[in-house]
């Protein structure tokens, strides 16, 4: 797995909003130059957040976004799902968007050598990603 430029961002993006979590909204200007994000971009990635259900937005002077949750019950893997999608390495070991192998010799036997290591490997991003929330990446704690 390679973390896009638009989960990255967009983890960057929530970490400013964790950390004003309950005490303002921050518009989207003020969150791209502290976090050096090209303010279009970031623009893309605050609507899919806040169509995804974990944000909202509010016009005008004291406008801006703002977390719909608690920081603690959002996790990494939940936004790097909403921005880029499955979090396995390769289709055939994806929990939530399956793809069987159409050109692998071993699509139709019981065991394939590949799909066993890379659903371990999907097993360890998850496992990480889903248990670690925006109130443990804000605070700076490791887990694990």
């Amino acid at each position: 797995m390679k973390l896009s430029k638009k989960s990255e961002y967009g983890l960057r993006a929530l970490l400013e909003l964790t950390l004003v979590h309950g005490k303002m909204t921050l518009q989207r200007h003020d969150i791209a130059v502290r976090q050096h994000i090209p303010v279009e971009f970031l623009e893309q990635i605050l609507l899919s957040l806040k169509r995804a259900g974990l944000l909202s937005s509010r016009r005008g002077m004291k406008g801006g976004y703002t977390l719909i949750k608690q920081p603690r019950d959002i996790t990494l893997g939940q936004v790097i799902r909403i921005l880029d999608g499955p979090l396995a390495p390769i289709g055939c070991v994806s929990k939530t968007a399956y793809q069987k192998c159409s050109d692998c010799p071993y699509a139709d036997k019981a065991q394939c050598p590949v799909q066993h290591v890379m659903g371990t490997v999907r097993d360890a991003i998850v496992g990480i990603l889903d248990n670690y929330t925006l109130a443990d990446f804000a605070s700076g704690h490791r887990k694990g």
